[in-house]
């Protein structure tokens, strides 16, 4: 069964980088997509970034900060985080997903958690 295992968190000072990455089982063109979610202390489960065969997008809270991208010989998704905020402190996770006569199944890794604080 697919199985999505991250790596990468910790904690960083602000304007810091952290690099997370998120292995799969199996190939990654087994997924639709992949992307990752944050979720903060007492706030919703947010998107911060996929990327598919149409390319990639992202949270504007993270744009031009954060690059996702992906290694298929590796099987490996990553996500690169530069220019770190105390606001992007919660515990993020890796997500792929298929689509199959239009029913959604998502697949996630155990969540790691990034702090970023001085």
């Amino acid at each position: 069964q697919a199985q999505l295992v991250e790596s990468g968190g910790g904690l960083v000072q602000p304007g810091g980088s952290l690099r997370l990455s998120c292995a799969a089982s199996g190939s990654l063109f087994g997924f639709k997509g992949m992307g990752w979610y944050r979720q903060a202390p007492g706030k919703q489960r947010e998107l911060v970034a996929t990327i598919t065969s149409g390319g990639t997008n992202y949270a504007d809270s993270v744009k031009g900060r954060f690059t996702i991208s992906r290694d298929n010989a590796k099987n490996t998704v990553y996500l690169q985080m530069d220019g770190l905020k105390p606001e992007d402190t919660a515990v993020y996770y890796c997500n792929g997903f298929t689509v199959v006569f239009s029913v959604t199944r998502n697949y996630w890794g155990q969540g790691t958690q990034v702090t970023v604080s001085s």
